[in-house]
């Protein structure tokens, strides 16, 4: 492996804070929930905007992305208007944030690696040692057959199962596409560091736009297991506005009525049960993500259309 200290570099200011905080008794956590891999909901995005937009931050450590990201995989938006005027260069970062009450922490967020795993995960774990990180927290959305009325519940994951103690585990032994993330935390665990993180359970027939409740609740558990205060009144709002608007379009449509009311039934039968391993053990015949997302569509075309079936114009 190539040195991982040669595809970072630490602001020295910020890495003082960090020190100082530390002599104090106040070591920082470190949250992370990076861009690339599934985020059904846009649970980690939500998230990462809410706690950046919480108050001033300070860029601790930046990855060279350069080394890092497939640029022809994931090309880079450019914006041009008689000529190239904007470069949306990807970013991956470690940032120095507060919490409400000004105690710090660390967020690492943006473009997850696309080459160089072992060597990246290998550069976090420096940082995660050289500033004494108590605990690693990762947070992302993943698509589930689950109803939008129903309490937004997680699958938690750690490296030692005492972090996790008071969590259901929805899953058995499964196999899965595998993420730079994942690996941190395995890694991490391996070298003997605390580490978990949080997958959130978004609707199926969601996962492809904004579904602010489940960064709420995300952030919600990333508080309880590190203590801080996350400010996440602030999400609420959106959270609450975003499941009206949810109901207006399942009113309108008995289809997408009857579909949700099959996944209530499927997930109040999961809650009542005892020792099942998945939310997709029940037998009940539901249709596919697939299927449930080509009805939405379909009504929300038909919404969309002039009820004369015209042009919509005067």
């Amino acid at each position: 492996m190539l040195d991982p200290r040669d595809i970072y570099d630490v602001d020295v200011d910020a890495a003082e804070r960090v020190d100082a905080a530390a002599r104090n008794g106040a070591a920082p956590v470190l949250v992370h929930a990076l861009q690339g891999f599934v985020d059904a909901g846009h649970a980690g995005q939500v998230a990462v905007e809410h706690l950046v937009g919480m108050g001033p931050s300070r860029r601790l450590v930046t990855f060279d992305v350069d080394q890092l990201v497939d640029y022809r995989s994931r090309r880079p938006v450019m914006t041009f208007d008689s000529g190239w005027t904007h470069y949306a260069a990807p970013e991956l970062a470690v940032d120095l944030l507060e919490d409400a009450q000004g105690v710090p922490y660390l967020l690492l967020h943006g473009v997850e690696p696309d080459t160089q795993w072992e060597r990246w995960v290998a550069a976090v774990r420096q940082v995660v040692e050289r500033f004494d990180v108590p605990l690693v927290v990762g947070l992302h959305g993943i698509p589930m057959a689950v109803p939008h009325t129903r309490p937004v519940s997680v699958t938690a994951h750690a490296t030692r199962p005492e972090l996790v103690a008071d969590h259901t585990s929805f899953f058995g032994t499964v196999q899965v596409p595998g993420s730079a993330s994942a690996l941190l935390e395995m890694r991490l665990g391996e070298s003997g560091h605390d580490a978990m993180g949080f997958a959130v359970h978004v609707p199926h027939y969601l996962a492809q736009a904004p579904f602010p409740s489940a960064g709420l609740a995300g952030l919600r558990h990333v508080e309880r297991a590190t203590g801080l205060d996350l400010g996440l009144a602030a999400l609420q709002p959106a959270a609450a506005e975003s499941l009206r608007e949810i109901e207006r379009q399942v009113e309108g449509s008995t289809e997408v009525a009857a579909v949700v009311q099959a996944l209530e039934e499927q997930y109040d039968a999961f809650t009542r049960s005892v020792g099942r391993t998945s939310l997709l053990a029940q037998a009940t015949d539901l249709p596919t993500a697939e299927e449930i997302g080509a009805e939405l569509e379909r009504f929300l075309a038909e919404q969309a259309e002039p009820p004369d079936g015209g042009d919509g114009t005067a």
